[in-house]
């Protein structure tokens, strides 16, 4: 094992030692819930491997707290669109009720549209939903948003480049 591989190794191992505890007992009083403070403690370290910074942290809590309040807000956004649907089906008369198997696929590709637009501000994101989901014109998107047609406009070019990016990668 390289040199540098080992010291990466060593400081994740140190980091996660020292700061796990601290974190999770910090996520727990913030969401009030022991399993979601487990699995954003363990998502929030993910982030961190992923990231290769582990040795260049100089405020471990600081950077760790922050990494996982981003991870609540995608938490509480997955949430709120997995609710969002779930509401439409429970509109939906009987006989057109997607099957388990489908609403599941749905919920899934709902998931990957997310992540596919992360980053992006709400509007933006709100906008491509609202045209390619409910198929609304820009007019009317740009009303639910209380925007212009050339902000809708821009917010779509926006979110499709985005959105083709991911596909692609």
């Amino acid at each position: 094992m390289p040199a540098s591989e080992f010291d990466l190794s060593t400081d994740l191992d140190t980091l996660y030692r020292q700061h796990h505890g601290w974190l999770e007992g910090w996520l727990r009083r913030k969401l009030n819930d022991t399993f979601a403070a487990a699995d954003l403690a363990q998502d929030t370290f993910v982030s961190v491997i992923h990231s290769g910074q582990a040795h260049e942290i100089r405020e471990p809590r600081p950077f760790l707290a922050t990494i996982a309040r981003r991870l609540i807000a995608h938490r509480h956004r997955r949430q709120r669109l997995e609710d969002a649907y779930l509401e439409v089906l429970a509109s939906l008369p009987e006989a057109v009720y997607p099957s388990p198997e489908e609403q599941l696929q749905a919920l899934e590709t709902l998931r990957q549209i997310d992540s596919a637009l992360d980053g992006l501000p709400a509007q933006v994101k709100e906008a491509f939903l609202l045209a390619h989901l409910e198929e609304l014109s820009y007019a009317e998107i740009a009303e639910r948003l209380g925007v212009s047609s050339s902000s809708v406009k821009q917010y779509l070019m926006r979110a499709n480049r985005q959105y083709l990016f991911a596909l692609a990668s």
